[in-house]
């Protein structure tokens, strides 16, 4: 969906530096998003999404998008199923077909 949110990552950056800073989500779906933040990451790594309401999901990077003004853009999947996930952004999608 053409939707984006605020959202908080944590995990470790391509120089193996822990962080914890804010993010911008976009073209949000019910298996991840594609997030755009000041870190280089590592594609196949994985990190904790943190949305407004305080839930936790782990994500995988699974791509670099392109970058926007020095701003990485990586696509991210859920790797959790269940409530967390399914509902993290707080939407409701069509049903699966």
């Amino acid at each position: 969906m053409a939707l984006h949110s605020a959202v908080g990552l944590s995990g470790q950056d391509r120089q193996k530096s822990s962080f914890t800073i804010p993010a911008r989500a976009t073209n949000l779906n019910r298996h991840g998003a594609a997030v755009q933040l000041q870190r280089e990451l590592v594609v196949g790594s994985v990190v904790v999404v943190r949305n407004n309401r305080g839930t936790e999901v782990s994500a995988r990077i699974v791509a670099q998008l392109g970058a926007r003004e020095g701003v990485p853009t990586y696509a991210i999947e859920f790797i959790e199923e269940g409530d967390g996930a399914g509902n993290f952004w707080g939407i409701t999608f069509p049903p699966k077909s």
